[in-house]
């Protein structure tokens, strides 16, 4: 490389807000070889193509949404975030959509065992703060990201994941203190 030439990290670029062509550009330069990597790791091209939508998803929605184009590998930087949303859909197999020829046999217990539940968990939310009560329900009960909680709620990502650990961890203390009575 020349002296003379200038090299495009990313620091001079500006902070303000992500440009969406910027941004396409660079994630349709690595979609290719990403494609075949997710491919190589799920063995199912409908799995694989379901990642490579949930990785666009997940990186064009961050708050800072320059991170692709400012990274100076974007290939390796969309990368890891696909390996992270497979990581996490192996260790929550409950989110993972499964595919069947027949519907699911419910069994009948009168709603007993499904009203005590209920009952339960109402009662356990009711010791949270309505902040951490919301952060439990919507990432817990309906299975919504983080990043998705956060935009449903008008707060920041981080600020539904404390929430939420604080909620959690008032339940258990619960559960635990009506364990030992």
């Amino acid at each position: 490389m020349n002296r003379t030439e200038t090299c495009d990290t990313g620091i001079d670029r500006p902070r303000g807000g992500m440009n969406p062509a910027e941004f396409d550009a660079a994630f349709t330069e690595a979609m290719p070889r990403l494609r075949r990597r997710l491919l190589a790791l799920t063995g199912n091209p409908h799995d694989a193509d379901d990642l490579l939508q949930d990785t666009y998803l997940r990186l064009s929605r961050r708050a800072r949404g320059s991170t692709l184009t400012a990274q100076q590998h974007p290939y390796a930087y969309a990368a890891a975030t696909a390996r992270n949303l497979l990581r996490d859909s192996w260790q929550r197999p409950s989110r993972r959509e499964t595919a069947t020829d027949r519907l699911p046999e419910p069994g009948w217990d009168g709603g007993v065992e499904r009203c005590e539940a209920r009952c339960a968990t109402l009662a356990l939310l009711a010791l949270l703060s309505p902040k951490e009560a919301a952060a439990v329900i919507l990432v817990d009960l309906e299975g919504l990201s983080h990043d998705a909680a956060a935009e449903r709620l008008g707060a920041h990502r981080g600020t539904v994941q404390r929430n939420r650990m604080r909620g959690l961890a008032k339940m258990r203390a619960a559960l635990a203190g009506a364990r030992t009575r």
